[in-house]
Formats: structure tokens, sequence, C-alpha cells
């Protein structure tokens, strides 16, 4: 996001008295993890744009840049991460062509998922697809081995304002908390989405903080809408599901002071967002498009990681915890 439009969603947010949260629930709170955050990647290693973050494992991370796309596999670095030694993977459509303008990334059963907002080829265009990629593939130029082209689906957007943040979350946790399937107006029924995989994918809309539920058909490219929900934030720009917690968080960048929201299912099968934290003390107001909690417990913390996409003082990935 521009620092033009992230002045103007602050303005908006303050006037309107949300203090970055929806109207009719809590006031943001302390970060409930450690105050402290550290810098987790070398000197200018990569540079502006760096965006969305998802843990494959404990101790495999993927980063996706939009400008231009590319993937990047990070291992651990000591304390921090580094792309591995094949380096970054540069992102193709499935025709092999294009610039996907690459902003969010979850790692998968289905493989390696990215939410892009245009092509980078053709800036003028609003282009919200969602694309599959082989991450166990060694080539360093990956074309899509599967994409979704939800543009017909979604609102009308500025092309710098589209699909900014991916999630998903597997069907055995939505079936044991009684899901609503907003189309069929019942509980979540895996069975009626044929080659879907194993769960759905929670995409989130920077212009309106809106996150979409799919259930991505991965043999044919075709996709149904299973929910919409409100974020609690104007605008959005990434998603994390803890499996660990049942929440699904939601984060805001330097807009929105830094703020990340948590999202829990309630009786009635909505996630509904339960509470907005501010952004840890040791961390300034950055501009953060990326959020991801490692799946390991150690000594009592998870280690979070955050991608800063203005690179500032030379640094994109910053680390911080959240408690077991």
């Amino acid at each position: 996001m521009s620092r033009m439009r992230a002045a103007l969603v602050a303005l908006a947010v303050a006037g309107l008295g949300l203090a970055g949260t929806s109207p009719g629930w809590g006031a943001p709170v302390a970060w409930p993890g450690g105050s402290a955050v550290a810098t987790a990647d070398g000197s200018n290693v990569f540079g502006t744009n760096l965006s969305g973050l998802s843990f494959q494992s404990a101790g495999v991370v993927w980063a996706v840049k939009n400008g231009p796309g590319k993937a990047y596999r990070l291992v651990p670095d000591g304390a921090g991460w580094k792309p591995d030694p094949s380096g970054a993977r540069t992102l193709r459509y499935a025709n092999g062509k294009g610039d996907p303008d690459a902003e969010g990334v979850v790692a998968t059963p289905d493989g390696i998922v990215v939410a892009t907002e245009r092509d980078n080829n053709d800036d003028n265009t609003s282009l919200l697809k969602v694309l599959r990629y082989d991450g166990s593939s060694s080539a360093l130029t990956l074309n899509a081995t599967r994409e979704w082209n939800l543009t017909s689906d979604l609102p009308d957007v500025d092309p710098n304002s589209g699909l900014e943040a991916i999630s998903w979350i597997p069907d055995t946790f939505l079936t044991a908390h009684g899901f609503r399937d907003e189309r069929t107006g019942t509980t979540y029924n895996p069975a009626a989405y044929a080659d879907h995989g194993a769960g759905l994918y929670f995409v989130g809309l920077e212009d309106n903080g809106t996150i979409y539920a799919y259930a991505l058909n991965q043999s044919t490219s075709t996709y149904t809408r299973v929910a919409t929900i409100p974020s609690g934030f104007a605008e959005l720009m990434d998603l994390e599901f803890d499996p660990a917690t049942g929440r699904l968080w939601a984060a805001c960048d330097n807009g929105c002071q830094g703020r990340t929201t948590t999202l829990e299912l309630n009786t009635t099968g909505k996630f509904a967002p339960t509470a907005t934290y501010n952004r840890p003390a040791g961390m300034t107001n950055l501009n953060n498009e990326g959020f991801a909690i490692s799946p390991t417990c150690t000594t009592g913390t998870k280690t979070v990681l955050w991608s800063d996409d203005n690179n500032t003082n030379n640094h994109a990935l910053r680390r911080g915890t959240l408690p077991c």
C-alpha cells in the first residue's frame, strides 16, 4: 500500500472514531506476546516489496515479493531467516507468461498458494487471481500449476487495492466447530465441493478489509464462495490461521498502526472478531504486509514474523513472540 493511501486510511479511521476496529466491539489492547522485536534478515537481502509470509514448517518459511513477482523459500540463519541456496523463484501464470503481483502466500497440502492483485505487465487492470505452485520444484522460474480468477466474484477495486492476504483452514477444523456455509444456509459439508482438497481458502481484499472463504476446485480452476467475513479492519494486509488456538488472525499495516485482530468461530458458525491488538511496543509503525506464526512452541513461546514492504533501515523481516 502506498504511503498516501495509508495516510488517508488512518485519517478516515480516526475521523470515524473506530481506532482501527469495527463498530460495536472492543478497543485495541496490548500485544499479547513479548514487547521486544528484532530484525530477522541480513542487511538489504530482499529490498522493497516483500509482502506475504507463511510457515511451511518450523524450519521453512515462504515469502512472496510483489514487484517483480517472486517467491522465496526461507531457512533458518541463526535466530533469523535467509533465502535457501537455490535463490528466489520468479513467478509466472499457468501459461508461462506475465508477472503476477504476489501479495499473500500460504503453504498448504495443495502446494504453495499465492494471492495476487494484478499482472505487473498491465498495472492499470485489476486481476484478482489465486495461483498454485509446486514448492518442491528446484526451478528458478515457476509456472502456476493451477489458477483461479476471482475477479468477477469480488468487488471492483483499484489495481493496487486487490487481493492482499490468503490463509487455509482444514475441513477437519471447520466441521468440528460447525462452520456455516452461507451459500446453503446450513453447516458446511466438504462433500458438497468436489475436488476442493482438504480445506477452504480464505482471501482478504485490501480495499474493504473483507475476508472471503472459497472452495477451490483443484482440478478445474472453478470455485465457489462459501462465506463473506468482516475482518474488523477497513483494510487488510495478511491472514494467518493458528490451528493450536483455532484463531484466524487478520493483520493491518501502518495505515492501522500495525494492529492485528483475532477472529473465532462463534455459536452461529461464523468467524467474528474477538480481540484487537496493538503492535508490540518494540516495533515502530512499519508498512508490514506479511504476518506469520510458527507452528512450533519453544520454551513457552512461538515465533512471529512480520515482513516490511518498505525494507525500513535495509531490513524486511522482523521477529517477535506469542505465548503458546
